[in-house]
Formats: C-alpha cells, structure tokens, sequence
C-alpha cells in the first residue's frame, strides 16, 4: 500500500446541530439529516453581519450552493430549516469561508468529488457502479438496480484513489471489494466471462440488445484491468487481504479468452451468446479502445491466445499502421472510422487505467505519443471551431462518448454536433497537463452550477444549444478519477504494470516498457 499524502477534500466540519459543512472556492456544500415528513428544506445564507436572504428551496439533503455572485474568500453562515405543510422547523446554523484554491486542491476536490459516484452512488448489494444516475432521482427504463462491468472496473481505479488519498478507510475499502468479489464470482458468467449489464440485486444478465445477453469480452476486460490492480494491491497483506487477492486470482484464470477466437480464428470476437452464440460475429480490431482486452487475452496463465492472434487480428496483419497527420501531430495508428482526426477520446482512455502507456512501444506504435497527439488533435479540432459552436475554445474542448443532445452519441471530429464532455479533457490529463487544467478550471469557475454537481461535472454540456443535463455515466466518471490519480501519483499504472502475467503478456506481444 503507498498512502498518498497531501491535502483532503473529506475535511468537512461538523456543527453541533448536524449540519455538516465543506467549502472550497466558489461553493459550499452543505448536508444534513432528513428530517420526517419535512416536505422539502429552505436554506438562507448572510455575508458577515449581513441579514439574512433565502438562498434556495430543495427536497434533498445535501446542497451545492455556488456562489460567485456573492464574492471570492468569502465569510458565509447559513441557515437551514425544514417546511412540514404551514410550518418551519429549525435545524440549524453553519459558518463557512470560501478560499481560493491551488491546482493541486482544485484536482483534489474534482477527483473526490467523482470518487463518491463510485462509493455513494454504487448498487448497495452488489457494491458495483451503476450505470448511470440522474440527478432528479429518474432512472430510464426502470435500472436503478442495473450495474455495469466495464464502469465498475473503472470505479476499482477510483476506489483504490479513494484508499490511498484516505477518503475511506482501509477497513472500508477492503469490505467494498470483497463485496465486489463475492457478488461477481456468483454472477452470471459465461466460459468465464460477464455480460455488459448485470442486474445487480440478482446477479442475472440484463441483456445489453436484443442478441447481446451473454457475454462481453472488451467489458470483462475492462473489468479485470480493475480487478488485477485490486489483487496487486492487497497480494501482500494480512490474511484477509491475501484471501480477497486469491479471490480475484481465480476469476483472472477461469476467464477463457481462447474461447472468443471461436475455435482458433486469428482474432477475438466481442460477444457470445447461450442463445445466439457468435450472431453478433464482432471481430475486435484496432484501432479502438480494446487494446486492454487482447493484453489481457495474451497474458492469461490458463487461457491464453497467441501472439498471431494480436498481430493479424488486433493489428490487421500490420494494416493498423497509419501515416496520418492532423493540424502537425501525427496519428501512428489506423482509427477505425476516423483516421485523419482519430475516434473520440475514449480510446485514448479506457485501455490505459493500468495500462500504463508511458515508454509502452511496439512495432506499430509509441503509445504515449499516439494518446498524446490523439488529445491534441481532438483540442485543437474544438479550438479551429469550423462549425461556430459557442463556448468552443482552449478552455472547452473535449470529443467523446456521452449523452448528448441527440441521445448517446461518440462525438469526435467528423461527429461533432456542438456537445463537450468534460470527461475527453479531463481523463487526458496525464497527456495534456496544462490544456485538461484549462478546461476543469472553466467547467468549474464559469459554468459551475450548470456543470458540477454530487458526483463531480456532469456528463455533457452544450452552450450552443444551452443544454446542460443532470446526468451521469459510470464509464465517463472513472476515467476521471484513474487519470488524474495516474497523473499525480501513477497509482493504477504500478499497481498493475507490476502483475507478473501482464509483464510476460506484454513482451509475448513485442512491446519494450521503458520510461
């Protein structure tokens, strides 16, 4: 275990009445104990001996109150009370004072903040990510109860942050993994391998379409980057630890990778089906986001595919190779379906939580400068603005999957209808340092209450079209947290860059590992 040290958001103060209070630079949280039958709450803030003002009416317990409107370094109290019918009931008062924040504070609060999507927000039995939460408490099609594998795998990432930045405690930590553990071994699995959504009170398969209700090789595979860096991280403990590690050692080796060649094809399909069987017949090929899941298939110690495998499925015999250059950075890999400006940024996320791309080289690439240039282009598409969207710029920038004004969209160069998703800059900032700072700085201190919320900054804005949802996606939460974890401390990239399979895995493949 390597207990990070620094500054910590989880800070709060308490006030003799409950209330318990946290502020940072441009806004105060607030939250207290509900109070029965309380039909919804009043809170009032004064500025030092000022009188005071009604600030906000809320159903919740917990309140974000930004207020640049009242000034910067402020002193605030608050007063909060709950309305049952005609009446008002005291809770209580809170003084608080606004700072000015470091960068450093700034990345600490954001990080935290994206954090509790995966400790407060996950499914209770399971203790998995849900997929997706919506502020207003409205879950689409009934899946309050619906987990995911790929954003839970993520969500090992943040939780792991959450140990070593103290957020929980280590007896906190361990329970929620072994929660994890316990329910996905009893899961539905299918030759070892999940589906993409579980349901997470039964853990039965919720299909994810109409022939795709068995198993997901690419989320299994983000999945057990997760789960790999949890082993590692606890392979050296006390006996409990040891136990949740060996837990976590079994699911790895009754995962059948050789199984997804179907019978011995050079390449790995996506998906299996107990009642379709390979339907679908997705063939995984590069350049997306599943480079992760052919490591992952080259490195099993029981089910292994072999290094042909990767090169003439994953890299097409060598055709993965691109000569693309856009706005002066050059593109070293064939995206698929995008191979002047590369896909949405995504792909230059989801593989690498552990993966760690710093000196990771092949014959078709330097991976650190392909997922550097990759950012850079996608920046510098959204700063050229061809189309005029509004608030486009060096401080707004950032194509990838997410809601959209549309629907689900994977918005990138080519798809761009005017939607930013702060989770493109954001989760590329172990890439783009500076230019991700820009953007989480002007999420934050000029779109702040339109854009961050419980759970950290929402999933996707669009000034263009003045849309702003309250929403949230477990697999753009994690990448947030895992990147910037990565960029401050390389926590996941140590934890499972040490596996001793990923390390015979990877130079089974031919890449060279040097920073």
């Amino acid at each position: 275990m390597l207990l990070l040290a620094g500054y910590s958001c989880k800070q709060k103060s308490v006030s003799p009445n409950g209330i318990e209070s946290n502020a940072y630079d441009r806004h105060v949280e607030l939250s207290w104990n509900p109070v029965e039958l309380a039909d919804k709450y009043e809170i009032y803030v004064r500025k030092e001996d000022g009188d005071y003002s009604k600030r906000a009416e809320v159903t919740d317990t917990l309140y974000l109150d930004f207020v640049n409107d009242l000034g910067k370094n402020l002193g605030l109290q608050y007063k909060i009370e709950a309305v049952l019918g005609e009446e008002s009931r005291m809770i209580g008062e809170v003084a608080v004072e606004t700072r000015t924040m470091t960068e450093e504070e700034l990345l600490d609060m954001v990080q935290y903040y994206t954090f509790r999507y995966f400790w407060e927000g996950a499914e209770p039995n399971s203790g998995m990510a849900r997929e997706r939460i919506h502020v207003d408490g409205v879950y689409p099609q009934d899946d309050q109860n619906i987990v995911t594998a790929g954003g839970t795998g993520f969500g090992l990432f943040a939780l792991l942050a959450g140990l070593e930045r103290e957020w929980i405690s280590p007896d906190e930590g361990l329970a929620r993994f072994e929660k994890i553990v316990d329910f996905l071994a009893n899961a539905d699995r299918f030759h070892g391998i999940w589906s993409h959504w579980i349901n997470g009170e039964t853990g039965k398969v919720k299909p994810f379409g109409q022939d795709d209700d068995g198993a997901d090789l690419v989320e299994s595979a983000f999945l057990m980057q997760g789960l790999l860096a949890v082993r590692e991280y606890y392979k050296q403990g006390n006996e409990r630890e040891k136990a949740l590690a060996d837990k976590i050692d079994v699911l790895w080796k009754e995962m059948q990778w050789d199984w997804h060649t179907q019978g011995g094809q050079e390449v790995l399909y996506w998906h299996w089906s107990p009642n379709f069987g390979w339907q679908k017949d997705f063939a995984i090929r590069g350049y997306d986001e599943c480079l992760i899941t052919y490591v992952l298939a080259a490195s099993s110690p029981t089910h292994a595919v072999s290094e042909q495998v990767y090169h003439q499925g994953w890299a097409r015999g060598g055709a993965i190779q691109n000569e693309s250059e856009a706005f002066g950075y050059s593109l070293p890999l064939l995206h698929n379906g995008s191979p002047d400006y590369g896909g949405p940024l995504f792909w230059a996320h989801y593989s690498y939580l552990g993966l760690n791309p710093k000196g990771l080289k092949d014959r078709y690439a330097d991976y650190w400068e392909h997922n550097r240039n990759h950012s850079l282009i996608n920046r510098q598409w959204c700063m050229e603005n061809e189309a005029g969207f509004k608030g486009y710029g060096s401080d707004l920038w950032g194509l990838t999957a997410s809601y959209s004004t549309i629907g689900y969209s994977a918005h990138r160069p080519g798809n761009d209808i005017g939607v930013i998703s702060p989770t493109a800059a954001l989760s590329s900032i172990p890439y783009t340092p500076k230019e991700s700072m820009e953007v989480l700085k002007n999420l934050y201190y000029n779109y702040g209450e339109k854009t961050f919320g419980r759970y950290g900054f929402y999933d996707a804005l669009s000034p263009e079209e003045d849309w702003y949802p309250k929403r949230y996606l477990a697999i753009d939460q994690g990448p947030i947290v895992a990147m910037i974890e990565n960029y401050r401390s390389g926590l996941g990239w140590k934890l499972f860059m040490q596996a001793p399979e990923i390390q015979e895995g990877l130079k089974k493949l031919g890449f060279s590992i040097s920073e």
